[in-house]
């Protein structure tokens, strides 16, 4: 096998193709094992969503943000809704893009798409969860589990 092909001579190495071919796939496997695996979520909402609903949508965007992942935002309009579509959609995704402005930044502006109008944003700090790790199994890992208070005992003559 040629190990140096720029080299004057060129340098040969004799050795086992087998074996070789099997410790190449092997470091793959470990550098497959090591990557980082950034999924888009996303989260609709209307423009007549109410309060609520948006600050549980909010919560559902910092989760995934603070996992790694990116979010797009879509806000979908219907019927006449779409009509004021340029006021009360960049409204709206303003004031969600604002509400998680300190975990990240936006990827790509508010744009129109049809019946739709869409931003995507991006966590800020890369602390993403291993491949294959379940998000339940690794906010779990972080978190420190309270002890739990023993039973009171009954008192005899009550």
């Amino acid at each position: 096998m040629e190990v140096a092909p720029a080299a004057v001579p060129p340098v040969c190495r004799i050795m086992d193709y087998g074996k070789f071919k099997y410790m190449q796939s092997k470091r793959e496997q470990e550098a497959r094992k090591k990557q980082t695996v950034i999924q888009v979520k996303e989260i609709k909402v209307r423009p007549k969503t109410d309060d609520h609903d948006l600050n549980t949508k909010i919560k559902h965007i910092r989760r995934f943000l603070e996992e790694g992942d990116k979010v797009k935002v879509t806000v979908r309009f219907r019927g006449r809704e779409l009509t004021y579509a340029s006021q009360s959609g960049f409204e709206v995704l303003k004031f969600i893009v604002s509400a998680v402005a300190d975990l990240s930044k936006i990827e790509s502006p508010p744009k129109m798409e049809g019946k739709t109008m869409m931003t995507v944003v991006a966590p800020i700090a890369h602390k993403k969860k291993p491949v294959g790790q379940p998000a339940a199994a690794a906010v779990a890992a972080q978190k420190p589990q309270k002890p739990k208070p023993a039973p009171a005992e009954k008192q005899e003559g009550q």
